[in-house]
């Protein structure tokens, strides 16, 4: 897998998933992100960053709280979501950003 710092800036339309093990919510989430991005049909790439082995990318995107999920469209951060959020919401920003 590409290295998440090199690979995020060239992002032209995913969701990054800033997430750790330990972190309950963050694995109840996971599912429906890779469930979002399959049913994007290729048009949303999705990328994990764990927190604790990425600790400058969190700080660089000042992710000050996980689960936290950063969309960016041809390579700029267009929405972020802080926290366990329902699939609806995470559904609606895909289709719209994507």
């Amino acid at each position: 897998m590409p290295e998440p710092r090199h690979t995020l800036s060239a992002c032209r339309g995913g969701m990054v998933d800033f997430w750790a093990e330990w972190c309950g919510p963050c694995r109840a989430i996971a599912p429906v992100l890779e469930e979002l991005a399959e049913a994007s049909e290729g048009r949303v790439t999705l990328m994990k960053v764990n927190v604790d082995e990425n600790h400058g990318l969190a700080v660089r995107y000042a992710i000050r709280s996980i689960p936290t999920i950063v969309f960016f469209k041809d390579g700029v951060v267009v929405d972020r979501v802080v926290g366990a959020a329902p699939r609806a919401v995470l559904r609606d920003i895909v289709n719209a950003r994507a």
